[in-house]
């Protein structure tokens, strides 16, 4: 009995195995139509799977649009530090081309300075309060800087120098509106014309030059520049140039605006005019000593 119910269960083994590889070759074996069974357990497997997909695509698209938002927003913060790189190199690249052509300008100017000893400074404070009046150098005694020293830039005069310490200077500019800021001055042409240039037009932007003769033939364009006789300032520094010629209110005289060659606006580099030492001439002293002998 025992081993007619352990053959029993072999048998069964052996035919559902033989049943169920019937229905796998039938199943595979190409065919028009499917079962019902087929489909509904295709249909069933397909509802299941797009039930199951449909949320977990969602989920899976809202990390990957998060993940896209962050690399962009990274992206967008990289870009702006390298604009901001680029924005920051370019005004680097105008100041040290324009640094690069005032100081250039500077030395041909130093050439033709040769009868004077020019200190070059660099501006170092400005009040904005009093931003036509007056500067501050980095040049002071220690560097031989003196009161009333001429200071220049590569394109004319300046102003003076108006106070000094051991390190740094005041510069009184030529725009200041002080009563005693007179500069003796001359205009070049076939006759040379002499006046002081005195007080500075702020809305025309223009010096004054004044108590120039009547009868003096003036024309536009004519150069100014510094006379010698003032006793303060050497000969023949640039001032600038003649924009136009008015009488004075009384008629006796007559004032030329000159439009100044340098920019009292935007001045960085300068230079202070200190007249050489020159040694006596010894000729007329040496050759009366001989007389004498």
């Amino acid at each position: 009995m025992p081993q007619f119910l352990s053959n029993k269960r072999l048998i069964i083994l052996l035919v559902s195995i033989i049943i169920l590889v019937a229905l796998i070759g039938f199943s595979i074996r190409e065919r028009e139509k499917l079962t019902w069974p087929e489909q509904f357990i295709k249909d069933t497997t397909g509802w299941v799977q797009s039930a199951f997909s449909r949320p977990t695509n969602y989920v899976a698209g809202f990390f990957e649009n998060v993940r896209d938002l962050q690399n962009t927003y990274e992206e967008n913060k990289e870009l702006k530090a390298r604009l901001d790189e680029l924005v920051q190199l370019e005004v680097d690249v105008q100041t040290l081309a324009k640094e690069n052509k005032e100081l250039r300008e500077i030395l041909d100017n130093k050439e033709d300075l040769s009868a004077f000893d020019p200190v070059q400074a660099i501006v170092v404070g400005r009040n904005p309060e009093r931003w036509h009046e007056l500067l501050v150098i980095n040049k002071g005694k220690q560097d031989g800087i003196q009161q009333n020293m001429a200071v220049i830039t590569a394109n004319g005069l300046i102003g003076k120098v108006k106070s000094t310490s051991q390190f740094t200077s005041t510069i009184q500019l030529l725009s200041a509106n002080d009563p005693t800021n007179r500069i003796s001055a001359k205009i070049i042409g076939e006759t040379e014309t002499y006046g002081t240039i005195e007080g500075y037009d702020e809305e025309r932007k223009l010096l004054k030059l004044k108590r120039l003769p009547y009868d003096a033939k003036i024309e536009k364009d004519q150069i100014v520049t510094t006379s010698g006789l003032g006793g303060v300032f050497p000969q023949n520094l640039p001032v600038g140039k003649v924009v136009e010629v008015v009488p004075d209110e009384f008629g006796l005289n007559q004032t030329a605006y000159v439009e100044p060659g340098a920019d009292f606006y935007d001045i960085r580099h300068v230079m202070v005019v200190t007249v050489k030492t020159q040694a006596p001439d010894l000729s007329d002293i040496t050759s009366e000593e001989e007389e004498e002998l």
